[in-house]
């Protein structure tokens, strides 16, 4: 059976949502369906497809009913820290971004924290792209800029370079999983060197967060894996810097003015809060708190 990451092609795609192919290449042109180009070929992630679905349904259930006091999605170091020290009530439930756009669409969610780089464009957390673009009262705010890079285990014993180096004989490397921003990222950009994903070795379990991943490098059960430098820092591991990345808060409307949220936000414009996020590492707050989008 189909996992719900899986890619379905333009006739498969079709198929699945009762069009004709002709139909399904006019959303495209149009730009109002889910798709990735790649090497030319249209691709749809069959997840993306579910959501866009979802939120053409006549009514939109999810957007009528409150949203509970939940941040879902992505895991990281400055956000966690600053729910915490922010009283801000929100319980974390940090499954990865694909997870916490799923549970936004749903309505379980408040807030869904994500960093999702689309392959065709290289653009991030771009709603249609997520399958999003249905809802209506979507907002989107910076977080943060963070960078991303290689872990390596300490004193880099493999002697490690790059990308290029990942199909090393015997290397592991760690992963996350597969609706984690960060495994979409590393394909991206394994692709992007010309590389074999499936050519590369992996550690057998995928690390369900940031500190897992970097744990498991630190422990000798992976060498390398790709994730962020406040999670190298935290746990003691060398850090190779590659990438740039928005790393934003997706929420309705509605929810903007919650007070959670607003406590959060608040919070994030504190000097301790710049402060913490200096001794982590790795971040850019230069657009913190911008509206990076508004349906």
């Amino acid at each position: 059976m189909a996992t719900p990451y899986t890619y379905l092609t333009t006739a498969e795609a079709a198929d699945y949502l009762r069009l004709k192919e002709r139909k399904v290449y006019d959303l495209v042109a149009q730009g109002v369906i889910p798709c990735t180009r790649v090497t030319g070929k249209l691709l749809f992630p069959r997840h993306s497809l579910d959501l866009w679905l979802m939120h053409h349904l006549e009514g939109d259930q999810a957007s009528r009913r409150p949203a509970p006091p939940v941040l879902a999605g992505s895991q990281d170091p400055l956000l966690e820290w600053a729910v915490r020290e922010s009283g801000c009530d929100l319980a974390l439930l940090c499954h990865g971004s694909g997870d916490g756009v799923r549970r936004l669409a749903q309505g379980e969610t408040m807030l869904a924290a994500v960093h999702l780089i689309d392959p065709e464009s290289g653009d991030y957390n771009a709603p249609r792209r997520l399958g999003l673009g249905g809802m209506r009262d979507l907002v989107g705010v910076r977080w943060a800029r963070r960078c991303q890079g290689l872990l390596l285990a300490p004193g880099n014993p493999r002697g490690l370079t790059g990308l290029a180096d990942l199909d090393r004989p015997g290397l592991v490397m760690a992963r996350r999983q597969p609706d984690a921003g960060a495994e979409r990222l590393l394909r991206h950009m394994v692709t992007r060197e010309g590389m074999n994903l499936q050519a590369l070795t992996f550690a057998p379990h995928p690390a369900l967060s940031e500190d897992d991943l970097a744990l498991a490098i630190r422990q000798g059960e992976a060498d390398v894996g790709l994730g962020v430098e406040a999670a190298a820092r935290r746990q003691g591991v060398d850090f190779l810097p590659l990438h740039w990345e928005p790393f934003d808060l997706l929420l309705r409307r509605r929810d903007y003015f919650e007070a959670p949220v607003q406590r959060l936000l608040a919070f994030a414009r504190e000097p301790r809060f710049a402060e913490r996020a200096v001794a982590l590492g790795g971040y850019d707050l230069g657009e913190q708190g911008k509206v990076v989008y508004n349906a």
